[in-house]
């Protein structure tokens, strides 16, 4: 049974830990994953707004602001976009321009206005503009065949595929028109995915924060890429690609993945933001206004020498009601610029500034090895110092966690230190239930070597043991077999514990039932206490009725001897009612429970005078007087007793009406 009750609680105790790990890895470690990226894990780039210059930054945004729309109503016709192509065509010489738009219908009212915009795109050979892979399927699936094969040859990737397996995510693209695509010889994927670091398929997230990237994904079997791997491929003249299951290699460059069930994720390395943005932000006002003031021979707002070799990201965001807010949830923003975030994931891959992430297995080892050393501190150490010694732990762990951000190495922060202080609280209930089993078993022991009041008594007081004691009237009881020492003499010693055994087993729960206490057992003797400390003011009474029964009880065991084969034996009894010392008496390193005066005395005196007047139980006067009520007795008058100055009654109990 206490095998099973074991294995019953183990597995409890497992399913707790396993239930709260989940909860917590799920549902709280993203937060503080996001609390140490923002606080601990971001730094500022290498740019200076207020002088306008962009350092070694590798990337400047033009964006489409409120600044841009009050001056270009929105919406405008998609020529006007071509000042802004223009100026990077004709002037500016980046390395890769970027838009971060898709083109999903055409302008029946102004198709002259789409034909030039899409002209003026044909001419870019470093251009690359966004595509939307979507979840759920083709509504025309004979459309979406033609399309995705059209698509797929025109812009699939040749990538040398070792995955072991990679279920598809998406089940069709958001369509664009046909003279776009024609034109268009770069793509890149705009999605984008909630999600913690380990699992980011929007299905599955627990919250709307853009945590990962997702650099190549696999469309129906052909792998299609992000824009910021697009923009890295045009970067480095299209270095060889091949994909594993832990990362991507770039010839010989190599970005670590996860591959969770349906994607290959990257963590992003996010960078503190200044007035919305982490990366260098122009308005696209500025852009055109710089590209007219330059087609009239005037000096333009916006150089574009800045812009030679950089990396150009165009995208819009405007606040709610122009359907240009492209803000979204991050780490460190809660209004963080879409076109920004792309940027992020862009900085990321071309500087190889990418965060290592700790294997999970190796965070669940941190927490079980910890664990294990909280419990081993809490059944080892007392309450204050494992108390402090976890804590020392925890916040070591925390500053262990902060210095691992710190130097882009992610790492659980809060899921460990969650276990540690549940192991504490187990710790403690099992220390407790093992203490209180421990207690059990010594008040168990002390039970068979002391009453179990005075043992409760000795619980009571744990704190304030001491010798001394107190003045109180009890009635004392001995009770001694006759003829024990030649009984003894004639009889195997196993034989006669035998019998003593089974005789004191049989009187020990009268005497409590009279509540009475066994102060102790003298070889055959039996010395019972009746009001101390159990409180009762009929004591006399009891102690009279207990001597009774006990009398009763010895004729059936002298009958049961008789049929084993047994010797017969009597018993004398000896009551007394007096004052007397009660308390522990002895000295301080080893103490006794028990009573003292010329009341217990007496009662010894008068058991042993059974023994010359051929009596069973002797009472003295004092407790006669208490109990003649309800018993027979026989007066013995003018009894000498040993150590009395005079002579004084004793009373044979003859008959007690029992209740």
């Amino acid at each position: 049974m206490n095998k099973i009750k074991f294995a019953f609680f183990s597995i409890i105790v497992l399913l707790t830990l396993i239930f709260v790990y989940f909860l917590t890895y799920n549902f709280i470690e993203p937060k503080a994953y996001d609390y140490m990226t923002k606080h601990v894990l971001t730094e500022k780039l290498p740019f200076d707004k207020y002088k306008q210059t962009y350092g070694s930054g590798d990337i400047i945004l033009v964006v489409i602001d409120a600044k841009t729309v009050e001056k270009y109503r929105w919406p405008w016709r998609r020529d006007v976009n071509c000042k802004i192509f223009n100026y990077f065509l004709e002037y500016a010489k980046p390395k890769v321009v970027v838009h971060d738009s898709i083109v999903a219908t055409l302008d029946k009212d102004n198709p002259e206005s789409d034909k030039k915009f899409f002209d003026t795109l044909k001419k870019f050979d470093n251009l690359i503009v966004g595509f939307m892979p979507l979840l759920r399927g083709w509504e025309d699936e004979s459309f979406g065949e033609r399309y995705d094969k059209t698509f797929s040859e025109k812009y699939r990737l040749n990538v040398t595929n070792r995955i072991t397996s990679n279920p598809y995510l998406y089940s069709s693209l958001m369509p664009s028109p046909e003279p776009y695509l024609n034109v268009i010889k770069h793509i890149g994927s705009v999605s984008m995915f909630p999600g913690f670091i380990n699992g980011n398929l929007k299905k599955y997230a627990i919250d709307e924060i853009y945590r990962t990237h997702e650099y190549i994904l696999n469309y129906k079997g052909s792998f299609l890429p992000s824009i910021a791997l697009s923009t890295y491929l045009i970067a480095n003249n299209n270095p060889e690609i091949v994909l594993t299951n832990s990362e991507i290699r770039l010839g010989d460059y190599k970005v670590k993945q996860k591959k969770t069930l349906y994607q290959m994720i990257v963590p992003m390395r996010f960078y503190k933001l200044y007035d919305g943005y982490s990366h260098p932000k122009i308005s696209a006002v500025d852009i055109m206004d710089s590209y007219d003031a330059l087609k009239s021979n005037k000096k333009p707002l916006i150089s574009p020498e800045i812009f030679k070799d950089k990396i150009v990201m165009i995208g819009a965001n405007v606040p709610a009601g122009t359907g240009l807010n492209d803000n979204k949830n991050t780490p460190i923003s809660i209004n963080h610029p879409g076109v920004d975030i792309q940027a992020t994931a862009v900085d990321n891959i071309i500087h190889n500034d990418f965060l290592r992430i700790m294997p999970h297995f190796v965070n669940i080892l941190i927490a079980l090895l910890g664990m294990l050393i909280v419990y081993v501190v809490i059944r080892v150490y007392d309450l204050y110092k494992s108390i402090a010694l976890t804590l020392v732990l925890i916040f070591g762990y925390l500053a262990f966690s902060s210095v691992c951000f710190y130097f882009k190495t992610v790492i659980n922060v809060i899921t460990p230190v969650v276990m540690f202080v549940v192991t504490m609280i187990l710790a403690y209930i099992h220390k407790f239930v093992l203490e209180n089993r421990s207690k059990e078993k010594v008040k168990s022991a002390m039970g068979k070597y002391m009453s179990e009041d005075v043992m409760k008594r000795v619980v009571m007081n744990i704190d304030h043991l001491g010798l001394g004691g107190k003045k109180s009237v009890v009635t004392v009881l001995f009770s001694d077999i006759r003829g024990f020492t030649s009984m003894s003499e004639t009889m195997p010693a196993q034989q006669v514990s035998e019998i003593l055994n089974e005789y004191f087993t049989e009187m020990e729960p009268i005497i409590t039932k009279y509540n009475g206490i066994i102060n102790k057992f003298i070889g055959d003797a039996v010395m019972a206490i009746f009001g101390e400390p159990i409180q009762d003011k009929n004591h006399p009474a009891n102690a009279v009725k207990c001597g009774y029964e006990m009398l009763l009880k010895v004729k059936e065991l002298q009958k049961k001897w008789a049929e084993e084969g047994k010797p017969k034996i009597e018993i004398g009894i000896g009551i007394n009612t007096g004052e007397v010392f009660v308390g522990n008496i002895g000295s301080v390193n080893r103490m006794e429970y028990t009573v003292i005066g010329d009341t217990v005395n007496l009662a010894s005196r008068l058991e042993s005078y059974n023994k010359i007047y051929k009596t069973k139980m002797l009472i003295s006067s004092s407790t006669y007087e208490e109990t003649k009520g309800f018993v027979d007795v026989m007066k013995i008058s003018n009894v000498e007793i040993r150590g009395k100055s005079h002579k004084m009654d004793i009373y044979e109990v003859l008959k007690v009406q029992l209740d």
